[in-house]
This record gives C-alpha cells, sequence and structure tokens, in this order.
C-alpha cells in the first residue's frame, strides 16, 4: 500500500509529551534506512520538527486522571473520527501508536478492520490496572515495543509478539551535560529542582504545593535554592504567575534548562509521578515523588490499580526506594519533611544515589529508537 505517489506512508499517533519526543526520535530512525517514507498523524512539536505533518495537536487531548477526560470528549471524538477517516483514505503501510492507550486502541481498532499493521510502542501500563485490555491487545496490535523489562514477560505470557527495546531516556543521556553542570560536590549543593509535571491540569495541581513546601525549606535553611522546571510543551507566563509573589529574596526561579542537565546541578528534586522519575534515577538524582488527581479519580484508581507503587523506578526496583506522596500525603509539610530527612542525612542520600542508579541499569541500553525503527521497518516488509 502506498500514498497516490506511491510513496511508502507511515501514520503515528502520540498523545503526550513524553510520547511525542520519543516518536521524533524513531521517525529520524527510520527515515535514516529510508528517506522517502512519508509520515503524519497526531502529535506535537519534537513530531512536527521531525517532519512528521500534524493533523491534531498533542496539547488538545492532553489530560490528567480518570474524570478530567470529560471535558475534553468533544476533541477526543472529533481527533478519532479523523484520525479514522486517515486510515480509511490514506490506507498507510504501517500505524504507529505511542502509549495514549484509551484512545490509540480504537485507533487501532480501525486500523486492524482495514488490515493496517499496527506497532504499539511504550506500553499502557495494564500490567498496574485494567488487565482486560490485554485481550484486546492481542487481536489488535501486530508487535509490541516495550521499554521496561517486566513488561516483555506479560506479554509474552499471553501470546503477544513482543522486543524489550530499552527506554529511549537512554539514548537522551549522554553528551547533555555542560560545563559546571556538576561541578559542585553533592554534599555541597544547595539547589532543590522542583518538577511539577508537563500538563497545565497537574501543573496547577502540583505546584502550589511544591511552592510552599520550598518556602517552609527555606525557612528552615536559607542556603537552599529553588529551580522550577519549564516543560517544553507549558507556556512560561502561566509558570511565572503562578510563581510571582515566591522566593522575592531570590531563593525561587524558573528553569528552562532541559532536566537532563538540572538533575546534575540538583541535590535532590521534587517531582511530579511519571517519565521524569525515571529520568532522575538514571542520573542517580534523590527525589521525592508527588501526585494527586481529582478525588474520584483517585478512588476510581485505588480500586482498579494492582501494583504496590505509583513511582516508575520504585516498581521496577520492587521496593520503595524514594518517597511516594499521594493525594491527601501530597501536603507542603509532607514533601518538606521527607526531602529534609534526606537532605540532612548524608549517607543516606549517596546510599540512595547508588541504589538509584543501579535500578536504572536495568532499563537496558542506549538505541531503543533504532531497536523500534527496525521493528517497524519490519513490519512494512
Amino acid at each position: 500500500m502506498k500514498t497516490r505517489s506511491g510513496q511508502t506512508c507511515v501514520m503515528i499517533v502520540a498523545g503526550e509529551a513524553s510520547g511525542d519526543q520519543h516518536g521524533a526520535k524513531l521517525v529520524a530512525e527510520m527515515r535514516r534506512s529510508d528517506p522517502t517514507i512519508f509520515f503524519c498523524g497526531i502529535g506535537g512539536k519534537a513530531l512536527a520538527s521531525a517532519g512528521v505533518r500534524i493533523l491534531v495537536d498533542t496539547a488538545v487531548l492532553t489530560v490528567v486522571g480518570i474524570t478530567e477526560v470529560f471535558s475534553k470528549l468533544p476533541v477526543v471524538y472529533r481527533s478519532l473520527a479523523l484520525a479514522k477517516k486517515l486510515l480509511q483514505s490514506l490506507k498507510p503501510d504501517l500505524l504507529i501508536l505511542i502509549d495514549f492507550p484509551d484512545f490509540n486502541l480504537r485507533v487501532a481498532t480501525a486500523a486492524r478492520k482495514l488490515g493496517i499493521p499496527v506497532l504499539y510502542y511504550i506500553s499502557p501500563q495494564i500490567w498496574a490496572w485494567r488487565r482486560g485490555r490485554v485481550k484486546k491487545i492481542g487481536r489488535l496490535v501486530s508487535h509490541m515495543a516495550v521499554i521496561l523489562p517486566f513488561e516483555a514477560d506479560f506479554y509474552s505470557a499471553h501470546g503477544i509478539p513482543v522486543t524489550f527495546v530499552g527506554h529511549p531516556l537512554l539514548d537522551r543521556i549522554t553528551g547533555d551535560e555542560e560545563e559546571g553542570d556538576t561541578v559542585e560536590d553533592s554534599a555541597e549543593r544547595t539547589l532543590i529542582g522542583l518538577l511539577p509535571g508537563s500538563r497545565e491540569v497537574e501543573i496547577k495541581r502540583l505546584l502550589p504545593v511544591m511552592l510552599d513546601a520550598a518556602e517552609r525549606m527555606h525557612k528552615q535553611d536559607p542556603r537552599l535554592k529553588f529551580a522550577v522546571s519549564v516543560a517544553p510543551t507549558v507556556e512560561r507566563k502561566m509558570m511565572e504567575a503562578m510563581i510571582k509573589g515566591r522566593g522575592r529574596d531570590g531563593s525561587i526561579s524558573l528553569s528552562e534548562i532541559p532536566v537532563e542537565r538540572l538533575f546534575g546541578r540538583c541535590r535532590l528534586v521534587v517531582a511530579a509521578s511519571g517519565t521524569v522519575t525515571l529520568q532522575a534515577a538514571i542520573a542517580g538524582t534523590p527525589m521525592v515523588i508527588i501526585y494527586k488527581v481529582s478525588p474520584i479519580s483517585y478512588w476510581l484508581g485505588r480500586a482498579l490499580i494492582r501494583v504496590d507503587h505509583i513511582g516508575l523506578i520504585n516498581l521496577i526496583a520492587g521496593r520503595r526506594l524514594v518517597p511516594e506522596l499521594i493525594q491527601d500525603q501530597a501536603t507542603a509539610e509532607s514533601v518538606s519533611d521527607q526531602a529534609f530527612d534526606l537532605l540532612v542525612d548524608d549517607e543516606r542520600l549517596a546510599q540512595l544515589k547508588q541504589d538509584l542508579l543501579t535500578a536504572g541499569r536495568v532499563l537496558g541500553e542506549a538505541g531503543a529508537s533504532r531497536r523500534v525503527a527496525q521493528i517497524a521497518l519490519g513490519l512494512m516488509s
């Protein structure tokens, strides 16, 4: 199947900021083998920069929590209808889906009916909740490319073609540091990173808690400084408005440098639960994880989730390596207390750094994007 010009066509759907970035690297790797491939689909700035023709911007689809999705339903349904129409009109040689399961599995259903092979890159966390979806994935997906080691065993046990490709974050570790990023000894650093996430709704929930905690910590130790990380998907003006009036002595500031470099400057970070916690672990940066959603989303999640931890690095380690403060536990008092417990204990902090580095090695080796590209090209041949 080709486009009207006979060009090989790949449709790609990435519904969140991290998937957008990982998808862009995958597109670049595929084009190394075949520069003529035409890519189109749903994504953000990274995929657009990689040359993908974007029909729906990821930013309009992104939500956090179960109940929060209702406010986005009209645009979600319009985007889904557009994706199905695109599949029917283009009949691409391959559909690549990146995470975002509630949307992507519906797109996969349409592709399956049209006989279009489906590569699913970055598995939905069905091993944590809604495990029944594994049967649906088995019917719809041609191959799973997974980034966490235990996911391969999970899909293999259900007879689904799967490859553990390693984590794409490992492709971004080398060469990103600049001189001065890690010059201070960790015991002398006074910078604390505040990482409230990449989506507006989670930032509005988590950043006020982080800022209150920062002010409490600064009162206890005036040497401490705080850098609020501004994700590429977030408007700086919104973040400026949220920190206005905070840290008037210069103790709180915004940072737009890549988080990979920010980690090297920080003694510790307070981070929203998600991919960034794996990035911190790979860098060996101690952290406190916090997570808050709407009350209904939280109680529904508690009823459905079947894992002991929400932090990905704690899941990989199989134990509570770093503190997790969830929902009502995620208060300024608890965040500052947990952070200080780590900050005042140099021996514990050093051991945690080593434990995080050890756990991070389980994620495999660099080259995930290249390995996924090989699977994708094989499905089209």
